[in-house]
């Protein structure tokens, strides 16, 4: 017997979309707290699609390129209003065709927001593995690919977040603290030229 599907909070899906766009070159807590801000305004989004680009940059300052990603959020806020009923899509291809949307963001969706099997390849999963041998790529598409085809499918949601776990704490990217690393005794180190 299958097991019981676990069922979102309604408005996650949208969060997540919102969070992962604001994410990309932006560091977790500086994220974290623009999300924060931009959600106390625009709770769904019809309340994104109304926002000016000029009160979002506000909202959402000092995230990377926070000005082209306030000219981008209320015009993919119309579009899941206008295309999808207010609900964010479920599949790659239709995330992909929001503005600011690339597979990492569309993967973290679809994994975080709807508990589907995707590999979100950022920095970090890139980097450790690549470190760890499992893959020899340098395009996260590559990378994307390669592990869908020798990660056991159940495992492909948790796949980015222990990575970027482990990539922001211990195996970082110069001097990786490999004496404190709980895969040090099965990680080849590749690439790897000095560690603590």
């Amino acid at each position: 017997m299958a097991a019981p599907v676990k069922l979102m909070p309604q408005r996650a899906p949208f969060r997540i979309l919102v969070s992962a766009v604001l994410s990309t070159r932006t560091q977790d807590p500086v994220t974290a707290a623009a999300a924060a801000r931009l959600f106390e305004v625009a709770r769904a989004p019809r309340d994104l699609a109304r926002l000016s680009p000029a009160r979002i940059q506000k909202l959402i300052f000092p995230v990377g390129f926070y000005r082209t990603k306030a000219k981008l959020l209320p015009l993919l806020a119309g579009m899941l209003v206008e295309r999808w009923h207010g609900e964010v899509p479920r599949t790659m291809p239709d995330l992909l065709e929001l503005p600011g949307v690339g597979r990492k963001v569309a993967n973290i969706v679809l994994s975080q927001g709807f508990g589907l099997p995707a590999i979100a390849v950022d920095t970090h999963v890139q980097r450790l593995s690549n470190r760890l041998d499992l893959v020899r790529t340098s395009r996260p598409i590559d990378t994307e690919r390669r592990l869908t085809e020798i990660l056991p499918r159940r495992t492909w949601k948790d796949w980015n977040r222990l990575l970027v776990a482990l990539g922001q704490t211990i195996c970082r990217p110069r001097q990786p603290l490999c004496s404190a690393c709980p895969l040090a005794a099965l990680c080849p180190k590749r690439g790897v030229s000095g560690s603590r």
